[in-house]
Parts: C-alpha cells; sequence; structure tokens
C-alpha cells in the first residue's frame, strides 16, 4: 500500500535526485547523510538544525495511519459525538444545506482550493458568488453596502465598535451593549475593549433604560439574545443625538419579516448567515457579514467585491478600495481582519439564490410560526413565556427547575435547550425543527403526552405589526432565475469555470502556501457527528470532538516546542492577537503594564502591525538589511531605545523574505534579556516542520495557520484557523470562554485570557482536516513534506536565477520553502512590469506568484511540497517564455505598448472577435508553448482598470443588462 506521505509530496524520488542534480548535490549519497538532508542542512542554520533522529524521538505523534486507517479512528471520535436536536440558539441554528450547494461547493475543489481574488481577472466566478453575498446582506440589512463577509458575529460586533469609535463625532470613550447581547459577543467585547481603553456600558434597551450623556456608539441585538423582539428606532436616534453611531446586530432569516435595521435608522449592522444553509460545526467555520449606510464604505473592514472593467469596456469584477486593507496600512490599520469566509459566505449566498425571497421569506414564516405554536403548547401547559413578541427563541420562565427541564429534555427527548439562569431556559426554533420536537418540549413543561393540530406555516407569528416588513428585497434577477437543482448546477459549473483553483494547476503564491487538501482530510467534516453539533452542547456530547481536540493540541505543541496550544482563533490575524494579548496579559501580572513598545520588522506580515495595535500596543519598525535579515545593530539600538517600555518583538521565521536567519537565537536572547517576549509569527512553519521548532529558538508563543500548513483549504480566502502556542509561562493568558465545556487543555493548563472566537474552540468543524494531516503524514512524513518544499523552491531558484535574479538568499545560498525573483531589472531594460508578468503568467495556466510583496517590483514563488516535477517544469518554462517576450520587446520585435504582455491576458472574445491588429499573432498570444492546445484555460475577462472601480464604487450586483 503506497504511503499517504507519497500522495501528498509530489516530487517522486526520482525527480528529487533530478532536482538535487541541479542543485549540485547529487553525489552527495556517498556521504554520511542523504542528498536532501545536505540541503536541509545547507539551509537550516546548525544552531537551530534538528537531526533526523531527534525528529522523530518519542514522539507523541503517532506512527503515520494509512487512509483507511485514519477515516476509521475519525469514525470512531466521531461515535463519541452524540448529536440531538439542539434548540440553544444564541447565533447557532440547525439548518438544510441543499445537496446541490454541499456536493458543488462544500464538496468541490474548484471552490475550496481556490485562493484569494487578488488576481481577479482569474476569479470572476467566486467575486460574482462575493457580490451576490454582499447584495444580498445589504438588502437583507437595509443599508447601501456589505463587505465580503467577517469571521464570525461576535469578532464582527467587535469591529463594528471599532469602526464607530474611528467614525463617530464624539470624543467619548463610552460603548453601549444592550443587556440582551448574546453572552459570547458581550465576553469578546470586554476582552478587545479592554486592551482599547473603551469603556463598556451595558443597558436594558429594551426594558427603556437610559443612555449615558456621552457616548461614541451604541450596540443592539435584534432580535434579543432571549428572543425579544422590540423597536429601537428611538435608541439610535438617541445615539445619534449624542454623537454616536448606531450598530444592530441582526438575524438574517428574521429579516426576512422584521423591518431592516438600516431602515430603523442603524448606521452599521453585523451578524453571523449560518443559518443560511451552513452546519454549525461545533462553532464554524461560519460567514460573519458587516454591512454600513452610504458615506461610511471606505471605514469598512474586510474585503470588498466592486465592479469595473476590462479592457474592452465589458464589466468585470475585482476587489475595491484595499488601500483600507491591514497588509497595505500596517500599524495605521484599523482592524487586523486577514482570512474573510469566503467559501461559507459562497454557501450562504447561493443557500439564497437558490431559495430566493419567497423561499427565505416561507422558511422564515415556517420558523416563526413554530416557534408561536411552541409558546401556545407552553401556556396551556401553564409555563410563563416571559416576552409578548419574538421570532424563534422563547425564554420561558420555572423558579428554580430550570436545570430540571433542560435535563430531562435532554435525556427523555435527545433535545437541547439554554439554561440561561436557575429560573429561566431558552428554547429555539430553527428551519430543522420538526413538529415532534415542539411536542416533546410541551412535555417537558408539563403538556399532554398525545395531541391533535393542525399547523399551516405562517398563520400566526409572534411578531409585532409595526415591525413588519414591508419593502421588497433580493429584487435582482440572480436570486429568482435558479430554482430546480438543474438551473442551479449549471450555474455553479459556469462559476467554478470562471476561476483558476488549485485542481487546475499550481498556485505559486509565496508566504501563502497553496498545497495539496487531500480528499481524505476533508471526508469527515460533513459527516452529521462533527457538522450538526451546537458549540455551546454539553460537554458529554462532544467527547469525541474534546479528545481530537485535545490530540491536536498535544500535537501541535511538540511541532512547535511550546507547552500549550489554544485552537480558539479563527484565523491567523486572530491567532496574532491572542498572542500578543497573551504578552499584554503576563506583563500585566508581573506589574509591567508599562510595557506597551512591539518592535516589528519590516519585512513583516502587514497583519503583524495591525494586530499589535488592537493588543493596545505601539509599534516600532525595526529595518531589514541588505541580505533581508533583521538588521541586528538597528535592534539593539531599538531595544535600547525603549528597554524600559519593550514588551515584545514580532518576528516571522523564516523571514519572509524567504530566508532562514542566521542570528535568530541571538536576536531572541537580546529581547529577552531587556525583559520582553518573542512572537515568532508561524505563517512559514511550511519550512521548519520536523527540522527546528519555534520554542527552541526562543520564541514565547506562536500563531500557526492551519489553513496553510496543514491543509485547510483557502477556500478563497477562508476558511482558516489560527491556532495559538505559547510557553508555560504565558499559557495562563491564552484564550478562554465563558461557555466552554471544559476548562482544562492538554498538559493540564487552565486558560484565562481573551475570548478571541464567538465559539469556545473556534471553527472546530475543520479541524479534523488538520488532524487526518498529521495522523497520516506521521512525524516522519511532515519531516519529508519540509524537505520537499525547501528542495522544491531552491529548485526554481536554481533554474530561474539566470534569468531574473533571486533577491535573497541564506548564507550557503539557499532559499527556505520560497524565493522572491527581482523583476525591477526587467522593468529597467523592457518597460515590461511584474503586473504583466503576472497577467501574461495567465495566459500560460497559471496563477501569478505573490505580487510586490514584501518587496515591490518583486514574484515571490512557493511550489509547496505538493507540486510535482512536471507541474514545476512547466511553470520554470512559462517564467523563462515571458522573460524571452520581454527581451523581444526591448530588442524592438513588438512595440512598448502592443506585445503579448501589456495585453495579457487574453479572452477567446479578444482573439476572434473583429480584425487582428496587433503586432503578434492570434497564436502568440493564445498558445505560446504547444501543451496548452490541449488543456487551455480561458480567462472570463481582460485586464481590469483598478482605478475606475474605486472611482466608480459599486458594490452589489449590477443589472443584466450591464453584460449585454
Amino acid at each position: 500500500m503506497v504511503a499517504f506521505a507519497d500522495r501528498h509530496i509530489g516530487p517522486t524520488e526520482a525527480a528529487q535526485r533530478t532536482m538535487l542534480d541541479a542543485l549540485g548535490l547529487g553525489g552527495a549519497e556517498d556521504g554520511p547523510t542523504s542528498p536532501v538532508e545536505t540541503l536541509m542542512r545547507q539551509a537550516v542554520p546548525a544552531s537551530i538544525y534538528t537531526g533526523p533522529e531527534a525528529a522523530v524521538a518519542e514522539s507523541r505523534i503517532p506512527a503515520a495511519a494509512s487512509e483507511t486507517e485514519a477515516l476509521a479512528e475519525l469514525r470512531a471520535l466521531a461515535s463519541r459525538n452524540t448529536v440531538r436536536r439542539a434548540m440553544i440558539g444564541l447565533g447557532y441554528y440547525g439548518t438544510i444545506t441543499p445537496q446541490v450547494i454541499q456536493r458543488n461547493v462544500l464538496e468541490n475543489p474548484s471552490w475550496y482550493t481556490a485562493y484569494t481574488p487578488y488576481q481577479p481577472e482569474i476569479s470572476q466566478g467566486r467575486l460574482e458568488a462575493l457580490i451576490n453575498f454582499q447584495t444580498m446582506v445589504a438588502e437583507l440589512t437595509g443599508l447601501s453596502t456589505a463587505n465580503a463577509s467577517m469571521l464570525d458575529e461576535s469578532t464582527a460586533v467587535v469591529e463594528g465598535m471599532l469602526l464607530a469609535r474611528r467614525a463617530s463625532k464624539s470624543s467619548s470613550n463610552v460603548f453601549v451593549v444592550d443587556a440582551d447581547a448574546l453572552p459570547q459577543t458581550r465576553a469578546m467585547l470586554a476582552s478587545r475593549a479592554d486592551a482599547l481603553g473603551v469603556e463598556l456600558v451595558t443597558v436594558g434597551l429594551a426594558a427603556g433604560e437610559e443612555l449615558p450623556d456621552e457616548l461614541f456608539g451604541v450596540f443592539v441585538q435584534y432580535p434579543g439574545a432571549s428572543g425579544r423582539v422590540w423597536d429601537p428606532t428611538a435608541v439610535f436616534e438617541a445615539a445619534h443625538l449624542a454623537g454616536g453611531l448606531a450598530v444592530a446586530a441582526a438575524d438574517l432569516l428574521a429579516l426576512t419579516l422584521l423591518t431592516a435595521p438600516g431602515t430603523m435608522g442603524a448606521d452599521v449592522a453585523v451578524g453571523t448567515t449560518q443559518r443560511f444553509g451552513v452546519p454549525m460545526g461545533f462553532g464554524g467555520p461560519h460567514a460573519g457579514y458587516m454591512a454600513v449606510r452610504s458615506g461610511l464604505e471606505r471605514q469598512l473592514p474586510g474585503r470588498l467585491v466592486g465592479v469595473s472593467v476590462d479592457a474592452d469596456g465589458k464589466p468585470a469584477y475585482r476587489l475595491s478600495l484595499q488601500t483600507r486593507e491591514q497588509h497595505i496600512r500596517r500599524e495605521k490599520a484599523t482592524s487586523n481582519i486577514c482570512t474573510a469566509q469566503v467559501l461559507l459566505a459562497v454557501m450562504a449566498s447561493m443557500y439564497a439564490v437558490y431559495h430566493g425571497p419567497d423561499g427565505l421569506r416561507s422558511i422564515a414564516q415556517g420558523v416563526a410560526g413554530k416557534a408561536t405554536l411552541l409558546r401556545d403548547w407552553l401556556v396551556e401547559a401553564g409555563a410563563e413565556v416571559v416576552h409578548e413578541h419574538f421570532f424563534d427563541t422563547l425564554t420561558v420562565r420555572v423558579p428554580g427547575a430550570a436545570a430540571e427541564h433542560a435535563a430531562r429534555a435532554r435525556e427523555e427527548h435527545g433535545i437541547l435547550l439554554r439554561v440561561a439562569d436557575a429560573d429561566t431556559i431558552g428554547v429555539a426554533v430553527d428551519e430543522t425543527t420538526t413538529f415532534t420536537d415542539l411536542h416533546r418540549v410541551a412535555l417537558v413543561f408539563g403538556g399532554p403526552t398525545e395531541r391533535a393540530f393542525a399547523f399551516v406555516a405562517g398563520v400566526s407569528v409572534a411578531l409585532p405589526e409595526a415591525l413588519r416588513r414591508a419593502d421588497e428585497y433580493l429584487t435582482h434577477p440572480v436570486f429568482h432565475a435558479h430554482r430546480s437543482e438543474t438551473a442551479m448546477m449549471r450555474y455553479l459549473k459556469s462559476l467554478s469555470d470562471r476561476d483558476y483553483a488549485l485542481d487546475r494547476g499550481m498556485i505559486p503564491l509565496g508566504s501563502c502556501t497553496m498545497k495539496l487538501n487531500a480528499a481524505t482530510e476533508m471526508a469527515a467534516i460533513t459527516w452529521p457527528e462533527f457538522a450538526g453539533i451546537h458549540p455551546f452542547a454539553p460537554a458529554d456530547d462532544v467527547q469525541g470532538y474534546l479528545e481530537l481536540i485535545d490530540q491536536l493540541e498535544s500535537w501541535l505543541a511538540e511541532i512547535t516546542g511550546y507547552d500549550a496550544v489554544s485552537l480558539q482563533p479563527n484565523a491567523g490575524s486572530q491567532g496574532e492577537l491572542a498572542g500578543l494579548l497573551a504578552i499584554r496579559g503576563y506583563h500585566h501580572a508581573n506589574g509591567d503594564a508599562h510595557r506597551t513598545v512591539c518592535l516589528i520588522p519590516s519585512s513583516a506580515h502587514g497583519t503583524n502591525a495591525a494586530s499589535a495595535v488592537l493588543a493596545g500596543m505601539k509599534v516600532v519598525v525595526v529595518a531589514s538589511d541588505a541580505l533581508g535579515n533583521v538588521d541586528l545593530d538597528d535592534l539593539r539600538a531599538k531595544i535600547a531605545q525603549h528597554a524600559d517600555e519593550l514588551a515584545a518583538l514580532m518576528i516571522t521565521y523564516p523571514s519572509t523574505h524567504g530566508v532562514y536567519e542566521e542570528q535568530v537565537v541571538e536576536i531572541t536572547t537580546a529581547v529577552h534579556e531587556a525583559g520582553g517576549q518573542v512572537y515568532v509569527d508561524g505563517a512559514n512553519l511550511n519550512a521548519l516542520l520536523g527540522y527546528a521548532r519555534f520554542g527552541d529558538l526562543g520564541g514565547d508563543v506562536s500563531h500557526l495557520n492551519l489553513h496553510k500548513t496543514f491543509a485547510i483549504p483557502h477556500g478563497g480566502g477562508g476558511p482558516g484557523i489560527g491556532p495559538v502556542a505559547a510557553k508555560a509561562h504565558l499559557a495562563p493568558y491564552l484564550p478562554s470562554h465563558p461557555l466552554a465545556q471544559r476548562a482544562e487543555h492538554f498538559g493540564g493548563y487552565t486558560f484565562d485570557g481573551a475570548v478571541i472566537s464567538a465559539a469556545p474552540y473556534g471553527s472546530a468543524g475543520i479541524l479534523p482536516i488538520s488532524w487526518a494531516y498529521v495522523r497520516m503524514m506521521g512525524a516522519d512524513g511532515l519531516r519529508r513534506a519540509t524537505a520537499a518544499a525547501v528542495l522544491s523552491a531552491n529548485y526554481i531558484a536554481e533554474r530561474l536565477g539566470s534569468h531574473f535574479p533571486v533577491l535573497y538568499t541564506g548564507e550557503n545560498g539557499r532559499v527556505a520553502h520560497e524565493c522572491i525573483l527581482d523583476l525591477r531589472p526587467l522593468k529597467e531594460a523592457t518597460g515590461i512590469t511584474v503586473d504583466d508578468v503576472a497577467k501574461r503568467l495567465i495566459d500560460y495556466g497559471f496563477h501569478a506568484p505573490t505580487m510586490s510583496f514584501p518587496v515591490a517590483g518583486t514574484l515571490m514563488v512557493e511550489p509547496t511540497e505538493s507540486e510535482d516535477l512536471d507541474e514545476i517544469e512547466r511553470f520554470i518554462e512559462a517564467m523563462i517564455m515571458i522573460k524571452a517576450e520581454a527581451d523581444a520587446v526591448a530588442a524592438g520585435r513588438w512595440p512598448a505598448d502592443d506585445n503579448p504582455l501589456v495585453h495579457a491576458p487574453h479572452t477567446a472574445v479578444s482573439l476572434i472577435a473583429g480584425e487582428w491588429t496587433h503586432a503578434y499573432t492570434r497564436e502568440e498570444a493564445a498558445y505560446p508553448v504547444r501543451s496548452l492546445v490541449a488543456a487551455k484555460y480561458w480567462p472570463p475577462v481582460r485586464r481590469i482598470d483598478q482605478a475606475y472601480g474605486d472611482r466608480n464604487l459599486v458594490c452589489a450586483c449590477p443589472p443584466v443588462e450591464a453584460f449585454a
């Protein structure tokens, strides 16, 4: 049987020998180590290098399992979870995922293996799906503009608070929080406000309690966590009179029946789209949302899809106003949001496309009607239902007996109710709730054992007449055109055909690790025992999840050299924030609250600086030297300058420049001697696994990107998971959660730090992917994957170095898992820009490498370990051919303004429509290499005018006439 590692790692042994020969290491087999180990010894500094024997000795990671064995173990873990009818609510609901969406989106690599749409010409399908999402959210919330998704509801509320603070005319630090807000949201607001100096004031808004005299914003839950539906218009008006902004967290399904928050005067609406066909998954991933009124578009965090035009003047989608994003603004950023939840946003948008406004309204009527029927049955049984008006959630008063009622519902009827307090039960109805479920709930409260009744959906709902929605929504044809499964399937196929994902070819993006997401790793995420679990289900019902989490925490701790791991952060950026807040908590506990300076190298990821600011720290930039390493002299100077207030150093290892810094231990020692802590950014862990550990480098805390190193798909910019790992002294300050099933984590640690995600274990629904990856690779397989990635990157650097200078290398002339190709000399010699090369690569059938990061005018190339030698050679050939084309421009064969590079990419229409007047031939445009004739990817649009889209901001579905 072929080992899984051999399926995962692209280059065969024979291919690796060929690559090693090109690196001059073919004869190394005669030495004491293998050629691959010789390469790794050349690349990895001796001071941190771990030999193969030590790397796997006494490992907690079991020997590699086969794919069949891993699935069997996952089945055993899944069997320890009990799937009950969850009627807990609190932002998480049972929902029906249409099979046409599950099969053609969630389980389709054309969607889940795509990258963030920074190359819009080859991302038109995903961008259209996200425009649908934005349109859906904007129209349901009654606001002008929505972004392309957030991480979850609670983080979206925090972002709403931050937006209100920067957009408000008030100088106050007070933010008013609805007493009926979701408990996890209140906890997260408290954590984040503390670091930012925001004063939270909790007010019973529905009860008519008065607002403070001064505030910069007010937050309302609509409907409330208790289920109560009321009119917050007066509260929004009062907030405006005080100079503040009004933020509403609204249930989108309820908004199909209720007046939209924008109509009532809200400036910002936030929430989750989970109940639009996305399984609960023990907490995620789910697409949060944010929408704003006109005038606040440039304040929106996250990504915003807009409409522009291509070179032929045809409509085309692209990311708008990117200068707002954290990776550009760095320490001036107002948000550190990086990974969105694109795959889940696509699912939610397609749920709306498939059902349309009438279908969504019918689902909502059914939910509200069943909730009203349950109210009637409970009142008939003598129970006290607290609120007169509600959508889907009832609060039932049972003095002193709440726990008993909940226990009976669970044990006798398989139903999970929410114990709000000793006297109060919460019951939430959703799309999946049956009449049998309602009857069983009524039985718990003393209702009759038998019942005869007739029910027609929508006959009776407990919504106030004044708040019944009267306006139309989702009027665009896309929400009316795909009712049959045939039509929906074809629509989804047409969109995926416009995209480029890993199922088409290599995505050689430096810093992003677009590796294989194996089908076996993905298999378990749709099993009901993982997908159908509420994040606040009792511990006894989630023993399989808790064991999987415990195992994964232990494996990640070993891999990184740390003592404790939290899986709560649901993006790398949130893991960064969690790690920095842990450092902040540590310093405060030691009486060092004055330590607020965070040193960050100039080459660092953009989220680093943004995360530091949101953790309440002051960013001080450290220069890089000519080799791309941290400038030690400047580091020492900055440490001396800020010694008394030094909180932390953030450093990426291997560096963002794609090299292993030789002096890393010297760097971390210098910071520790000054009383600071060391944060090692784990974005490039794919170049380190099995060969060195962050904890051994001197790291105190790190985040890891499970969506990069550990095989969770990017999904076009989400889902992501960014666990945070730390040494024992920082463990107490790792993320906590008020609704966690247990306090203990691997190693016996109890965390008491900031709440980072809405759910206790973040996006736990996709943890089986990384669990399966580690389980099937084993410690040895992980080490082999690292070596294969480094070998492939060095092979590309060697083959292309004579055509494009490799900007940075280590002391032995080697790179890590990625290399930076310098295209600035090409521009000087030929006039061809890095943009021209990136767009021309599309004609060759490739997604471009990372452009102009971390150095403008360069391409950062990362082949990963998953790409085989044939695909790597195809990329190398394309780059060499493009260099020759640029040289032809310089030589005068083609004019500077009329050549295949400046007009790239070429669509099929551009080649056949009208008379061909270019200086180059159609064949040179479309088929620069003969292999493309058999399998050509045709981009759907030509080069997009980015500036036009920002000048003419349109972020909702354009009319059909625009495409005529």
